[in-house]
């Protein structure tokens, strides 16, 4: 293998110390799909598959000098965004991904957990609807982050698709709606916009309590695919397949909700 003969991709989330989703998800996701995974931490969390403990932000100029010195040194082919927990790294994520040209941004709008709990202030939506949001490639709001960009109440595929046209006209390329908090049939299946084609996504339901994780692992295998040079529905459906055989392997770890099973090819042998 030559020494640029392998691609590479950032993440620009925070660290989970179960080790479930955030950085650790990402790069785990990076790997087994054959990607350099390189990282900026933009805040470390105590949480454990209870739940999250503490929270503390790094500054702003700290996940500023990761982003610099990861893309000026090794060059990265896609980044995806996942907890920026406040305006000003927001700011500054937008401000580094314009400055050094990143091309292939996923942009997990980490805002609403998946039961609807705010996990950001009104000033950091604000920023991320404005600052982020028109540089991504593709934007991956669950339900509840969904109503929240639109300003629109989602009960069904036809408001997932009204949806995803709303957050389109905020300037990103594309909106994958992600389905995992829809009820019943609905649950898991995604919608997907490009300004041109509508998509339904659907996959089998795998009937597990152990889905911690998900919406990062979707995100970086977008990117991971991306950094690969699918075509973005390609990455996505690629994406999509991916979590789906985790889920299949999740891990029933800890007095929780354990993580999906990333290495789930090293799980079948074992």
């Amino acid at each position: 293998m030559t020494k640029s003969s392998i691609p590479a991709a950032l993440t620009i989330a925070g660290s989970d110390s179960g080790g479930g989703a955030g950085i650790q998800a990402d790069l785990r996701t990076f790997a087994f799909h054959c990607v350099h995974g390189t990282s900026a931490i933009t805040c470390v969390t105590a949480q454990n598959t209870l739940g999250v403990k503490r929270v503390d932000a790094l500054p702003a100029a700290a996940v500023m000098a990761q982003i610099q010195a990861v893309v000026e040194d090794i060059g990265v082919q896609a980044a995806k965004t996942g907890m920026l927990l406040n305006q000003e790294i927001i700011a500054v994520v937008a401000q580094q991904i314009k400055q050094l040209n990143i091309q292939n941004v996923v942009v997990d709008p980490v805002m609403v957990s998946r039961t609807g709990a705010q996990l950001i202030d009104e000033t950091a939506v604000a920023s991320l609807r404005e600052l982020l949001i028109p540089l991504a490639t593709v934007v991956t709001p669950n339900k509840y982050e969904a109503q929240l960009l639109s300003s629109l109440e989602i009960h069904n595929i036809d408001d997932m698709r009204a949806a995803a046209g709303q957050i389109y006209r905020l300037g990103a390329k594309a909106v994958l709606i992600k389905g995992g908090a829809m009820s019943g049939n609905l649950r898991g299946v995604d919608v997907w916009f490009d300004g041109q084609r509508w998509e339904t996504l659907t996959t089998t339901q795998v009937d597990t309590d152990n889905t911690h994780g998900t919406g990062c692992t979707l995100a970086a295998a977008i990117a991971a695919n991306l950094a690969l040079d699918c075509d973005v529905l390609t990455a996505v459906r690629q994406a999509k397949e991916y979590v789906t055989t985790a889920l299949q392997y999740a891990l029933d770890i800890g007095k929780g909700q354990g993580p999906i099973g990333h290495f789930f090819p090293l799980l079948a042998k074992s």
